[in-house]
């Protein structure tokens, strides 16, 4: 699985081929995209043959349009839903939504969250976490879970571990400049070995995030 924030949904013909020219990332089973419009969502999902469910959750103040996370599989998907999170951003009056649904690989049932969590400025850590614990507590009831997407911060995902989720990129390193924003959590899942995750350096300047990869055991 692949999750990328592709910077206001700027060029996803750029993250389409960085996706496929990339050995750690061609041919995702499950691609988990932010900050997404519906036509750059479509766009990627056609590159590569995948299907695809998208949520906006606003329209955003500096890109003049929809703004949202987008889940996209190779495998078939049912019971997708839009999860609004608590807070307004301080400064932008932003709110924001993570994206659920259901992907059946490999014989399981996989629920997969794609989350955008506010950024450092908009609402402290605090605020933070208890974004992810509206996802978490939604996450309760499935047994095989991917959690990941951009939490915009190194450290908000620790609330997880106590949900029975284990955090493979917690030292994963810089992702968006110098900070680790993009990660991974499972539940009921494992890697496919201890070095089966990373992030991908930007080549064709799709974004100001690396893409960030796992190989996950179903």
């Amino acid at each position: 699985m692949v999750s990328f924030n592709i910077k206001f949904s700027r060029f996803p013909d750029r993250a389409a081929r960085l996706i496929e020219t990339t050995a750690s990332l061609r041919n995702p089973d499950i691609l988990l995209l932010q900050e997404m419009d519906a036509a750059g969502t479509g766009a990627v999902a056609d590159a590569l043959g995948l299907s695809w469910v998208y949520y906006p959750n606003t329209i955003h103040p500096l890109a003049h349009k929809d703004f949202g996370c987008a889940i996209q599989s190779r495998h078939p998907m049912r019971d997708d839903r839009k999860i609004l999170l608590p807070y307004e951003a301080r400064f932008r009056q932003l709110r924001r939504a993570a994206v659920a649904a259901t992907i059946d690989a490999g014989g399981r049932s996989i629920r997969a969250y794609n989350v955008h969590l506010a950024t450092m400025i908009d609402n402290g850590p605090r605020q933070r976490r208890d974004q992810l614990r509206v996802v978490l507590g939604d996450a309760s009831a499935f047994d095989a879970v991917i959690l990941a997407g951009d939490f915009n911060s190194p450290r908000v995902a620790d609330v997880a571990l106590a949900r029975g989720f284990s955090w493979p990129t917690r030292r994963i390193g810089p992702t968006n400049a110098i900070w680790a924003m993009d990660h991974v959590l499972l539940k009921g899942l494992e890697l496919v070995d201890a070095a089966a995750f990373g992030s991908v350096p930007d080549r064709l300047r799709a974004s100001d995030h690396k893409p960030v990869w796992a190989r996950v055991r179903v």
